[in-house]
């Protein structure tokens, strides 16, 4: 038998962990400790991602990993010994309480305090993420187990002085946390130096944004919960999947809501027949380009105005949002938060409204003479993963009117941050396809984004994108094959998804196929360079040049004259009659 490829083996942990993950989902149930919990544990071993760096050394334990997982699960996880996730909302007139992780959007509740509930609306990339990151909290808190005693079985002293502390953490004096955190690098096997540096950004977030109960109680929870599965088979973390989970499969239940909730706010505002132009990004760079500078010279904030250079400019503006936004509301912008389940709200700029506001003068808008003709935006936040192709796929096929008239959509342009694979952070990149992983599925498109749009000194990067299943589950084995043999230029999870709706759009003749489509992406990280990975923490202001760069690309291109469709979406009632002559004819 021939003996397969690092990322061959890779591939096959991928689609072991997508097949496994299904099984526990039409199961039911499944105890991480299990045996069904070690095979999915044996799949991410076999990937051993990146993001979760020293996982697979069983003398130390993964600190950024830890801080990237809890960061993205509710605050007291790590105390859970079950864990159910559902697809019905049940929780808006109930006790429990609600609990958003600091970096992903989901609805999780505190049921009592050994129970959590996940709330799934987001679709399968959002199972694959929370039981990938169940798996990797079991893996550390078995190595964590495993330094509650020695080889005679007696408990070390940095343990039994970190059982000390637990109950008055909040009270130490400097010289105590000191002492702690070098207790704690023995029982982690870090360095003390990075053991501190863990400890302080766990306790930034706990005390700006209560995310976490800190680095001490998360390494002596974990390790107490597994020394209690082994004492008693009843207190084994048990992960239950409700029978409806499975209904938001394929199924577009929120996706349908939300859709018609867009719909119904642009054909309350009369807006549905304007052109319209889609743009998938945060929720900040296009409303502080079009509204930031007529926002500040409105009310009088000189230091602002004076500031040369736009991305000098946008820093500026930090500081300003509120007056930013009490100025866009009388101009034509419109807020529309979720109601749906999706966790994606939108923004809508009517720039008929615009009215002679002025714009920084590194911005170049051209506005048609003819109010019919401005351009409406629709800025979505970003969804996540396979949710990309959920919403995008609804709010394309959403018609007005009787007969139902498709919407006038000029273009939809999708930017957003990525791993990169042949530069570095901060440099941008433009797809000219998406591969999604794990399958032979590729879409290439005419991208209206090119080079020369940018400005020439930063790196452009052109070429395919790879979709991926999840961030926790990339090996660099794999990406590396797919930059040889694909000609990636980096990896994201949406535009796939994004794509396959955009397509799917044109055959069933929902959009024209004189739609512009744009994708680029900035790079937030690196997953082939070490300590470059999104465990590795965020960009900060280093993200602001490359994000607000495709902002300004993107609405320059939206408001150019020369690079509007000359086509409306074809309605299918007008080609009734010629459909039924040719019928006759035959």
């Amino acid at each position: 038998m021939q003996d397969l490829t690092k990322a061959q083996k890779a591939r096959v942990a991928i689609r072991s962990f997508k097949a496994i993950a299904y099984t526990l989902a039409l199961r039911g149930f499944y105890r991480p400790s299990g045996k069904m919990g070690q095979t999915l544990a044996d799949c991410l071993i076999a990937l051993s991602p990146e993001i979760y760096g020293t996982m697979n050394d069983p003398r130390i334990v993964e600190l950024n990993g830890l801080e990237y997982v809890t960061d993205r699960l509710p605050r007291g996880v790590e105390e859970c010994t079950r864990i159910i996730l559902t697809e019905e909302e049940q929780f808006e007139d109930s006790p429990f309480e609600k609990i958003i992780p600091l970096k992903r959007r989901r609805s999780c509740y505190r049921i009592s305090e050994n129970e959590y509930c996940f709330v799934i609306t987001r679709g399968i990339s959002e199972i694959y993420d929370i039981l990938t990151h169940i798996c990797f909290l079991n893996l550390e808190a078995k190595k964590i187990h495993s330094r509650m005693t020695d080889e005679l079985g007696r408990v070390p002293k940095e343990w039994k002085d970190l059982e000390k502390i637990i109950p008055h953490i909040d009270t130490m004096t400097q010289k105590e946390v000191d002492e702690a955190i070098w207790d704690l690098s023995l029982i982690v096997g870090r360095p003390y130096h990075e053991t501190k540096a863990a400890y302080e950004s766990f306790e930034k977030n706990k005390q700006e944004y209560n995310s976490n109960n800190g680095l001490f109680n998360l390494i002596y929870r974990l390790g107490k919960r597994v020394e209690a599965e082994e004492q008693d088979f009843e207190n084994f973390l048990i992960v239950h999947l409700t029978p409806s989970l499975m209904n938001i499969i394929a199924h577009q239940r929120y996706g349908d809501k939300w859709a018609a909730d867009v719909s119904q706010k642009l054909a309350e505002l009369n807006l549905q027949n304007r052109p319209l132009h889609i743009i998938s990004a945060n929720l900040h760079s296009v409303s502080n380009l079009v509204y930031g500078h007529a926002a500040t010279v409105s009310c009088g904030t000189q230091k602002v105005v004076t500031a040369d250079e736009l991305y000098n400019f946008v820093q500026c503006l930090r500081g300003q949002r509120s007056d930013i936004l009490k100025f866009a509301a009388a101009h034509g912008f419109y807020e529309l938060l979720d109601r749906s389940g999706t966790h994606i709200d939108c923004q809508i700029i009517d720039s008929a409204d615009f009215k002679g506001m002025p714009f920084h003068p590194d911005i170049h808008l051209s506005l048609p003479e003819d109010d019919s003709e401005k351009p409406v935006i629709l800025v979505m936040d970003y969804a996540f993963g396979a949710q990309a192709f959920e919403v995008m796929d609804r709010l394309l096929e959403y018609c007005s009117g009787n007969p139902p008239v498709p919407m006038n959509i000029q273009s939809i342009s999708i930017m957003g941050k990525a791993g990169i694979l042949t530069g570095n952070k901060g440099d941008i990149m433009l797809a000219t396809a998406h591969v999604i992983e794990g399958t032979s599925d590729n879409y290439i498109f005419d991208n209206d984004l090119s080079k020369a749009d940018f400005d020439p000194d930063i790196n452009i990067y052109t070429g395919p994108m790879v979709t991926v299943l999840g961030t926790s589950l990339q090996n660099r084995d794999l990406l590396e094959r797919f930059q040889t043999s694909w000609n990636t230029v980096g990896l994201e999870m949406e535009g796939g998804h994004y794509q396959r709706a955009i397509s799917a759009a044109r055959i069933k003749g929902h959009i024209s196929e004189d739609v512009k489509v744009r994708y680029a992406y900035y790079a937030s990280d690196n997953p082939l360079v070490s300590g470059e990975t999104l465990a590795a923490g965020e960009m900060g202001v280093e993200g602001i040049r490359p994000t607000y760069m495709v902002t300004k690309v993107i609405l320059e291109k939206i408001f150019s004259q020369k690079n509007k469709p000359e086509n409306k979406p074809e309605n299918k009632q007008d080609n009734e009659p010629e459909k039924q002559a040719k019928k006759q004819n035959k």
